[in-house]
């Protein structure tokens, strides 16, 4: 990538009013205790603020400011091709209790963006699954059908708002799309003018199950809680295990103006060519701004350099007078049965809770994940609670092909990464980084800045000792065991790992 392509910060990082909160220095009691800023620990948190609960939100770097900070945000439950397999593995019941319960997120969503008066760039949008191969289109047709026999408002159809053709479409109207930091900031902000708590900068070290639980942080301090919910995206904690359960999967994000007569007017992906998705935003002018996602892969492997670039080459050959502006990306994690897992922590938790697996659909899954946990932790019920329970056995059971190609990747990379053969330091060139040898066995991360230091680091991640691997795009140390990713001078990015890579002498 040039120098004019090289990744920058997402458009809702730049363009959102940036609230900075304290960190925790003194040990704290509350009622429950949110692990992780994110959409779903602040949809949580601000739930159980409003049932009358005193909670504190610990987040290791910065709110809204992690996946959700870099996410298209659709506000949708339409989710790629999911209702079709739902009734053949969960039943009508289950698929039905699925499109409910992400459609009643959107209407909370809404709900609360009315009530707040936030301005989050909130726009009704259709939602569209598309495909361009003919061979997909009795695919589609099954999934209209389910997504309505589910009680979506679903059709098939053969034309959209795209600047080319497609094979066929399913449509769902009455959906929506925002400005997920905007949104979240003011959740926040309101949060804290009812008595709940924000700590940023505070890295979660520990959970103690007890009663009270006890949460030791980086900070040095501890929280004392009766809950404790654990919603960092990808669980620190495996006690159920979650590991096992979860493919980490990174993906590209272009974007920038296009006129807004070229607007395709429509929230649009395919699961066709590595995945394409398509939608707009509010922009300057008579401009909107189109943001095209795609090239997903798993961290630490592949090329992402080259996913920008096939994704920048695919958005400019449909939207030619797209200037792109914003390069990015972002990670999710899907479970290897289809649903996320929201509800207790594992089979004997009485006191913690979970909230992951959304399999990129974080917005109305992270909304809705808000409001089963405050319901369970206020002594309510939903009649979703069993679709989303994290200690489901019958579906791991049922998708365990899913489990163990998992499991069998992740092996691969514990022992096969380690055979790798590792290029001379002196070969790295500036901007560049590889994992070498040193004293013949030991694996180090080496990173050469642009003025030609190195930084070296241990190359065995701190969550569970694969081997990371660079990404030269993003410019970071990846996991591709779990997703964790680190800086250059190995400060982590983002979880599971909880602690830095250490620091090596080359």
């Amino acid at each position: 990538m040039s120098e004019k392509q090289q990744v920058s910060s997402s458009y809702w990082m730049e363009t959102a009013p940036d609230g900075r909160h304290p960190a925790l220095t003194e040990d704290l009691d509350v009622d429950v205790a949110v692990i992780g800023g994110g959409i779903a620990g602040l949809s949580t948190a601000w739930e159980l603020t409003r049932a009358g609960r005193s909670v504190a939100v610990l987040e290791a770097g910065r709110v809204a400011a992690g996946v959700t900070g870099h996410t298209t945000a659709k506000v949708t439950a339409l989710h790629t091709l999911v209702y079709d397999k739902l009734r053949r593995t969960r039943g009508p019941e289950g698929a039905r209790l699925y499109a409910r319960s992400q459609s009643e997120a959107i209407e909370r969503a809404a709900g609360i963006a009315g009530e707040l008066g936030i301005d989050c760039d909130w726009e009704a949008r259709d939602a569209y699954t598309y495909a361009c191969d003919p061979g997909r289109v009795d695919e589609l047709r099954a999934e209209a059908r389910a997504a309505a026999e589910a009680g979506l408002p679903a059709a098939f159809v053969e034309e959209t708002g795209l600047p080319f053709p497609v094979a066929g479409a399913v449509r769902v109207t009455g959906q929506a799309q925002f400005h997920p930091r905007k949104y979240l900031l003011a959740l926040a902000a309101d949060l804290v003018e009812h008595g709940g708590r924000i700590f940023e900068d505070t890295t979660v070290l520990g959970l103690d199950e007890g009663e009270p639980c006890r949460l030791s942080t980086t900070t040095g301090a501890t929280v004392r809680a009766r809950d404790v919910v654990v919603a960092t995206h990808y669980p620190i904690f495996d006690r159920a295990l979650l590991f096992a359960r979860l493919t980490p999967k990174r993906e590209m994000v272009v974007a920038g103006p296009i006129p807004a007569d070229q607007d395709p007017d429509g929230m649009f992906i395919t699961p066709d060519e590595n995945t394409r998705s398509v939608r707009t935003a509010p922009y300057e002018g008579d401009r909107r701004l189109l943001i095209v996602t795609g090239e997903h892969f798993t961290p630490g492997t592949g090329d992402p350099r080259a996913g920008f670039e096939r994704l920048t080459a695919w958005a400019t050959e449909h939207f030619p007078d797209l200037d792109v502006t914003h390069r990015w990306a972002t990670q999710d994690n899907t479970p290897t049965d289809t649903v996320p897992m929201v509800g207790p922590l594992h089979p004997g938790a009485r006191h913690a809770y979970v909230a992951t697996g959304f399999g990129g659909w974080g917005m109305t899954g992270g909304i809705m994940a808000g409001s089963l946990l405050a319901a369970q932790i206020t002594g309510e019920e939903r009649e979703w609670s069993g679709l989303y329970d994290p200690r489901r056995l019958k579906p791991a059971v049922r998708e365990a092909p899913s489990f163990l190609k998992t499991q069998a990747k992740v092996a691969g990379h514990f022992v096969g990464d380690r055979l790798r053969p590792a290029p001379p330091v002196e070969s790295l060139p500036p901007g560049e980084g590889a994992v070498v040898r040193a004293d013949g066995h030991h694996r180090l991360a080496v990173y050469r800045d642009e003025d030609g230091n190195l930084h070296s680091v241990s190359a065995r991640c701190t969550h569970l000792g694969c081997l990371v691997a660079f990404n030269s795009a993003e410019r970071a140390w990846e996991c591709p065991c779990h997703g964790s990713r680190f800086d250059t001078d190995g400060k982590v990015i983002q979880g599971p790992a909880t602690k830095p890579l250490e620091q090596r002498d080359l």
